[in-house]
């Protein structure tokens, strides 16, 4: 695997698909997983079975991803709901200094190329998030959302 970061405290799971460019440290995939591309996942993050993960998308700490998801390229999960630089008395903040908050994607959901996802929701089980939509709240099992704020489109059927 060239140019390809896998700390030692990974847990990678039997099969794992590793392509050029990423970065894991401190977290878990499981077995049969595909990751793409410039693809980072940071400590605490989990991605279960038979996901696929595409290329250029970042898997914060606190995001966690049941078996059978797909994320499409470009994805983005952000784990702190008011993000600062600095401390009031202008100091760097350091992990002391925010809490993470965490997110989830339940088993089968697929996220389209380009959504962003707010921390704290959770995507439910075979929900669908239209590519570019920003998930600003939980989405409902088995539905589809888009849109920025992401709105519920419709409600999928079993075959889908």
């Amino acid at each position: 695997m060239k140019f390809v970061q896998i700390a030692d405290d990974v847990k990678l799971g039997k099969n794992v698909k590793i392509y050029a460019f990423v970065n894991l440290y401190g977290c878990e995939i499981g077995d049969n997983t595909k990751i793409g591309t410039f693809v980072e996942i940071q400590k605490g993050a989990t991605v279960g079975r038979n996901c696929k993960i595409s290329s250029h998308t970042f898997i914060c700490e606190g995001v966690h991803i049941e078996d059978n998801c797909f994320i499409g390229h470009n994805v983005t999960f952000i784990n702190d709901l008011y993000p600062r630089a600095t401390n009031p008395d202008g100091t760097l903040q350091t992990e002391e200094d925010w809490e993470v908050v965490p997110t989830y994607v339940k088993k089968g959901a697929s996220i389209g190329s380009s959504a962003t996802i707010l921390a704290g929701v959770t995507i439910g089980e075979g929900a669908m998030v239209a590519a570019g939509a920003v998930v600003t709240r939980d989405v409902p099992p088995r539905t589809l959302v888009a849109g920025v704020p992401a709105r519920v489109i419709k409600h999928l059927n079993d075959e889908i």
